[in-house]
């Protein structure tokens, strides 16, 4: 079974987040580190993978500047190799375009199974994956908090808001899991010197027969024109309960239109 696990590569969380000054999007040069939310999928992965003799995971990832910091990571994991789209043409994607470079990296991998986190941590759109599947062709199953698999069924446990819906999926398909699905592993130091010379496939958008204008801010169907800060936070009523507290409280309510 090939198992492929999409990981976004994301600022480091630990320093101060900028924007770029012309197109008020994140800046990206620094040193880039695996999202927190991926590292779930990898571990997914990585324990379906150990349950189907003959299985492998496989990383794919866009980032600018040939950034392969985070790809490392899920290769110390146990990934056996990653496929890294990075291209100068691709700065400002909208998450469509995206999708579209992610699932022809993913295709040349030939997957009996996708795994993806239900959002990125910088972005939050939460499309991303179901886009790649349709892109794919295959079948989707969303905020999984349980998964396994024989090898030609895809088990799940998919959460909802009243509990959990069992469903059962033919492969190959996509699959995004939710933080908490499992427990990710901490990279061992035979594991972080073997990730140094596991392969890692860089690709410009031309070798995925991609045009370069349909990505990037040209390709773009989203536009961020302006930021602001958000405003600062007022403090509140304080009520002192002189006998009227309760009916306060309700008139309060009731202004707000909640009752």
């Amino acid at each position: 079974m090939r198992v492929v696990v999409c990981v976004k590569q994301v600022p480091d969380p630990a320093m101060p987040p900028s924007l770029l000054a012309e197109t008020h999007t994140l800046d990206r040069s620094g040193k880039l580190v695996m999202d927190d939310s991926d590292s779930y999928g990898v571990e997914m992965a990585l324990q379906l993978a150990g349950d189907v003799e003959g299985s492998d995971v496989t990383i794919v990832s866009m980032a600018p500047g040939g950034e392969t910091s985070g790809l490392r990571t899920a290769l110390a994991m146990g990934a056996a190799r990653a496929i890294l789209v990075s291209d100068e043409a691709l700065a400002g994607s909208d998450a469509l375009s995206t999708a579209k470079v992610l699932a022809a990296a993913i295709r040349r991998a030939e997957p009996d199974l996708v795994i993806a986190a239900t959002e990125s941590t910088d972005g939050y759109t939460g499309t991303l994956p179901v886009q790649v599947a349709e892109l794919l062709g295959m079948p989707s199953v969303t905020f999984a908090k349980r998964v396994s698999t024989d090898g030609t069924t895809l088990q799940v446990e998919r959460q909802t808001e009243a509990g959990y819906d069992d469903v059962n999926c033919p492969l190959p398909a996509v699959v995004t899991v939710t933080a908490g699905v499992v427990e990710p592993r901490y990279p061992s130091f035979k594991g972080i010197m073997a990730a140094k010379s596991k392969p890692i496939d860089v690709l410009a958008v031309s070798d995925l027969g991609i045009d370069a204008s349909a990505v990037g801010s040209r390709g773009a169907r989203e536009e961020i024109v302006d930021v602001t800060d958000a405003e600062a936070r007022e403090g509140g009523e304080v009520v002192v309960d002189e006998g009227d507290g309760a009916a306060r409280v309700v008139a309060f309510l009731e202004q707000l239109k909640v009752i």
